[in-house]
């Protein structure tokens, strides 16, 4: 316990020894034969990226103050930098993939559906499809273990690219035709998703300095409206909305697990004063910060954050 609050573990990327590839397979088997201590159920920050896909078995999991019911044909996708627990996993199986930031061949990839759910349950077809990337993924990662001439770190980062277009996409549907049968033009808004992309960067770069939609518009070169639209298109929530959702839930994580006082919150989230701050958080949830931590401490093991009226 860290000042009354339950302690994060910071998880520094290190694979086994003759591994550092930039990604690593694993199963949640090994995991548990391997974490006797059973650290997995308690409360951790990685650095890298965790993607498991659930095979066999159900249990369940918490990111975020939100927890997720596991079953097969889950995927969960834990990015650097969530706190997170695995509370049950003794009887689910699967493969569990970690890797950083960056390993993979196309940046978007790695920041695509950001704003989706941790957990999502994929169909029975999709998620065959993806047994079969992760687990060719998996034979290639073995094959470099141990042999390392046959290492290659460009075909791990295909594959496991593969693996993510997978797990993420939705089948495409067909392009627009027109009375000729000819494709139709693009939409006026269909650079929406690079918009949104490199709004989404800017803010999980500057939050904690930029509360204002304003600021990002001016830098990254458009105006508000265009990046609410592109937002509201990705996320179905306003440019504004989704800034303000991203500094909550920073602001949860700072009031959950370090002990900070609210006005210390406030500094590092960039409010000039604990009044602002508070009024921010009161507007998000229903509660002061105060009101939000004492009752998340109540909860029966500091799991799922308290909702609102």
């Amino acid at each position: 316990m860290e000042n009354g609050q339950p302690a994060v573990r910071q998880l520094r990327y290190l694979p086994a020894v003759g591994a550092a590839y930039g990604v690593e397979v694993l199963s949640f088997e090994s995991l548990r034969r391997t974490d006797t201590a059973r650290r997995r159920t308690q409360l951790q920050r990685p650095d890298f990226h965790v993607l498991a896909l659930i095979t066999r078995g159900s249990g369940s999991h918490e990111a975020d103050f939100e927890r997720h019911e596991l079953g097969e044909g889950s995927v969960v996708w834990i990015r650097p930098g969530a706190v997170h627990r695995w509370s049950d996993v003794e009887g689910v199986d699967g493969p569990l993939i970690l890797f950083q930031p960056g390993f993979l061949p196309d940046p978007g990839l790695e920041t695509a559906d950001a704003a989706a759910p941790v957990c999502r349950r994929l169909s029975p077809q999709a998620f065959a499809l993806a047994e079969l990337a992760a687990e060719h993924l998996g034979r290639e990662h073995r094959a470099a273990v141990r042999s390392p001439r046959l290492a290659s770190p460009a075909l791990l980062g295909h594959l496991l690219a593969a693996l993510v277009l997978r797990v993420r996409a939705l089948p495409s549907e067909p392009s627009p035709r027109d009375a000729a049968g000819r494709a139709a033009r693009p939409a006026a808004g269909g650079r929406a998703p690079a918009v949104f992309r490199a709004y989404r960067t800017a803010v999980e770069e500057h939050f904690a300095h930029w509360h204002r939609v304003a600021d990002y518009a001016r830098a990254l070169g458009y105006d508000v409206r265009t990046l609410t639209r592109a937002t509201r298109a990705a996320t179905g929530t306003g440019a504004k909305a989704f800034l303000d959702q991203r500094i909550l839930l920073e602001a949860k994580r700072l009031l959950a697990h370090t002990g900070l006082p609210a006005g210390a919150c406030a500094h590092r989230l960039g409010f000039a004063d604990t009044g602002n701050f508070t009024t921010f958080f009161r507007r998000q949830t229903g509660l002061a910060p105060t009101a939000w931590t004492a009752a998340l401490s109540a909860g029966p093991d500091h799991g799922a954050a308290p909702s609102g009226p």
